[in-house]
């Protein structure tokens, strides 16, 4: 399960010791990222600001996305409030990136819902429905909407942040591991449509260490990290440097994958 914050949620790059902000990269490219305000957005930011990206951010509080962009620096992030699946909230975003930078190379949809824990048979179907009206629904409409505004033309990639609970059961979270699953077959189908122009891959974390995926660790997460042969959860880094792989030019042959990142636990998954 990843952080995909229910939130539809630039620090600035490291200087390093001898190094100005006037020497700070800048790759002139600038990235979307749903979800950003804390967890694995946050941390994708981060990593694409680092390397010299610009970028804005999603979620749901003002004051935490108003915080990222304290940390992130305000001289490469910016920020926009709305709920994911609102389409007036999708439309405000991408307008907002092209107004203030003119154009949009990356799209990481990280944005997501986990509403319940329980039974797939005893689950309310409403929930069932926000589930995928946020975590797969959003994900394609903001797909659609940059598309249109930069990439159709322009070219670029696209990250989804999926899970590896889209990849097998996932006892109690069924319906957010289905929708996961949704999203790694959307990833496929959008990699094989937009194609030559845009990349379209996607990110399957195990458990990260993030607030949204607290419930599946906290108070227990020695015995979880036992199931892990590299011994430790995951991180945001750990994403963040994934997705800024996936953005650039080195992953340029790369489309339609899905990049499993689980500290080995699927290994695990075999009878013995």
């Amino acid at each position: 399960m990843t952080d995909s914050t229910h939130q539809s949620t630039d620090h600035g790059p490291d200087h390093g010791p001898d190094q100005s902000p006037d020497q700070s990269p800048d790759t002139g490219r600038v990235a979307l990222v749903t979800g950003g305000s804390r967890g694995i957005g946050y941390g994708i930011a981060e990593a694409l600001i680092a390397r010299g990206d610009r970028v804005c951010i999603t979620g749901r509080n003002e004051e935490l996305l108003r915080e990222a962009v304290d940390k992130l620096g305000a001289d490469r992030a910016m920020a926009v409030a709305g709920r994911a699946h609102d389409e007036d909230h999708q439309a405000a975003a991408v307008d907002a990136v092209m107004a203030r930078y003119g154009r949009i190379d990356y799209l990481v949809n990280n944005a997501g819902t986990n509403p319940v824990y329980g039974p797939l048979a005893e689950l309310d179907l409403a929930v069932v429905r926000k589930i995928y009206e946020t975590n797969v629904v959003a994900a394609l409409a903001f797909v659609q909407r940059v598309w249109a505004a930069w990439q159709k033309d322009n070219g670029g990639a696209v990250v989804n942040i999926a899970s590896v609970s889209g990849l097998g059961a996932s006892p109690h979270i069924g319906a957010y591991g289905m929708s996961k699953a949704a999203m790694i077959n959307l990833t496929q189908q959008l990699a094989h449509e937009l194609a030559p122009r845009v990349r379209v891959n996607a990110i399957a974390p195990a458990v990260v260490k993030t607030r949204f995926a607290a419930a599946l660790y906290e108070g227990r997460e020695e015995s979880v990290v036992r199931r892990y042969p590299l011994g430790r959860l995951g991180t945001p880094e750990d994403v963040g440097g994934a997705a800024a792989f996936l953005t650039s030019e080195e992953a340029g042959w790369i489309t339609g994958q899905t990049l499993v990142l689980d500290g080995g636990h699927l290994l695990s998954a075999g009878l013995g």
